[in-house]
């Protein structure tokens, strides 16, 4: 599926790819890549609250901004809630970055392989083969509780709304 006028980066219009993903609904599952390339899916957390914290490039300004300060949140989170960073950074790259910043309380997983993320909730930037930024918090049960695709992808996502959609979830 492709969706027109969701989304610009700085001020171009870009197509989003993949089947959208609204509050209320089952949770899509994915198949992602984790830092040491083994595959991760949602499956993978279950019994718990994800932040999925979605973001185009880790190597730009407010891509890093968006996941140091999830990072820095997750401890008073409890140990209930993941927050999971998706990107098509290669892993390699997810791993330089986490270990360049000392971020270690949430984990970066890579979309690059087959874009299953990206299709699956709706936030593949079709021109460019990135993600768009996003958020997605899905309860302990997999049903997403909060979405979030920012308009313009240079800004930044509503921490605060997400925060507490997260603390809200069980």
């Amino acid at each position: 599926m492709e969706r027109k006028n969701i989304i610009t980066f700085a001020g171009q219009p870009f197509t989003l790819l993949g089947t959208p993903v609204n509050k209320g609904d089952k949770a899509p599952d994915f198949t992602v890549v984790a830092n040491d390339l083994s595959p991760r899916t949602l499956a993978d957390y279950k019994g718990k609250v994800c932040i999925i914290s979605v973001v185009p490039s880790l190597d730009t300004g407010v891509c890093d901004l968006q996941t140091k300060r999830f990072n820095a949140e997750a401890g008073a989170l409890g140990d209930h809630v993941r927050i999971l960073t998706v990107s098509c950074d290669l892993p390699f790259a997810q791993a330089r970055w986490c270990g360049a910043t000392g971020t270690a309380n949430l984990e970066t997983l890579s979309d690059y392989k087959d874009v299953s993320f990206g299709m699956n909730y709706g936030v593949l930037i079709k021109e460019l083969r990135l993600l768009t930024r996003a958020i997605f918090v899905v309860d302990s049960a997999g049903t997403v509780t909060y979405t979030e695709i920012v308009p313009e992808v240079t800004n930044a996502v509503n921490f605060e709304a997400a925060l507490e959609a997260a603390r809200a979830a069980k």
